[in-house]
Formats: C-alpha cells, sequence, structure tokens
C-alpha cells in the first residue's frame, strides 16, 4: 500500500529552525523552499505527498490547488482553516495517510481516523537528510565535507546490499 503524506505546511515552517527564518523574511520563499525540500525527499521515496496551507495567506490570483515539482499544494477555501481541511482528507485516507504537525488537536482527529501521524520536527530531520542528499546542500556553501557515495566499501569478500538484503528474506521464511 502506498503512503500518502499530508504535511500541515505553516506547522513545519514555523516548528523549523531553518524555515522560520525565510518564512519571517517573506512568506512565500518560506513555502517554496518547503516545496524543493519535498521535492527532493519524493526524488528519493517517492510517496504522494500534500501539503495544506492556510488559504488566508494564499497568494493573489493563486489557484486552491497547484501541483509543483510533484508535490500537490492546497490552500484551504476562505472562512476554512488548514487544519480542518487535513483532517478531512486523514478520515478519506484512512490508513493510508501519514499526517505531519506538531498540532496536537490534527494529531488525535488523525489517529482517531486510522492514519499515522510523526510531528513536524522529526519529519524535518527526514526532509533536511534527503535535500542534503540531493545536493541542494541547504544553507551550505561550498561545503568540502563528506560526500554520500555508493562505491562500495569494506571488505572485498564482503557481499552486496542487494544479495544481504535477499539473504535476510530467506532467512525470514
Amino acid at each position: 500500500m502506498s503512503i500518502h503524506i499530508i504535511i500541515d505546511g505553516y506547522n513545519l515552517i514555523r516548528q523549523s529552525a531553518r524555515l522560520s527564518i525565510l518564512d519571517l523574511q517573506d512568506i512565500q520563499s518560506g513555502r517554496d523552499t518547503l516545496v524543493d525540500m519535498l521535492a527532493a525527499y519524493k526524488r528519493i521515496k517517492s510517496h504522494r505527498i500534500t501539503v495544506v496551507f492556510d488559504g488566508t495567506t494564499a497568494p493573489l490570483l493563486s489557484k486552491q490547488r497547484d501541483r509543483r515539482k510533484g508535490i500537490s499544494i492546497i490552500f484551504s477555501h476562505k472562512g476554512e482553516s488548514a487544519d480542518s481541511v487535513i483532517k478531512k482528507m486523514a478520515r478519506k485516507e484512512r490508513q493510508a495517510a501519514l499526517v505531519v504537525s506538531s498540532d496536537q488537536d490534527i494529531v488525535q482527529s488523525a489517529e482517531a481516523s486510522g492514519a499515522a501521524t510523526v510531528g513536524a520536527n522529526e519529519f524535518e530531520k527526514r526532509l533536511t537528510m534527503s535535500f542534503d542528499i540531493d545536493g541542494l546542500q541547504f544553507g551550505r556553501d561550498d561545503y568540502e565535507g563528506w560526500r554520500p557515495t555508493t562505491k562500495k566499501k569494506g571488505p572485498s569478500r564482503r557481499l552486496s546490499k542487494r544479495q544481504r538484503k535477499n539473504n535476510a528474506k530467506v532467512r525470514k521464511l
């Protein structure tokens, strides 16, 4: 079963030390950076991702629903909160949904619907790792440290990762 990640956009931005600075400077740059980070994460994990924002702070002449870089973006209707949109989506998706928010009201509602939940800070750690692995290096200029590689290291007699996983599956039989 595929996972649908539903993100409380402003909650994640404002819980993040990095994104909140951008949000204070310009709310649009905070949203754009979040979408870039989610796109990097999607390239690695390929889950369906929807980020929900309150419609009261939507850019002028913007659509209520948009899709950029493979990420679905939803702005709530006027008079409707992003929280209620997320709760509806969690009730609809049930076990296929993973809700990202630190808002306890959303978390409790999502869990009651059968959806999994994760806090904004925990999810941000995973986003930052994927953002750095994807080569975008958020907040780093000319970083000369460790670079991820797929080059095999270690003893030459060690089985490949694919063979080790296969053997692990066989042992579970």
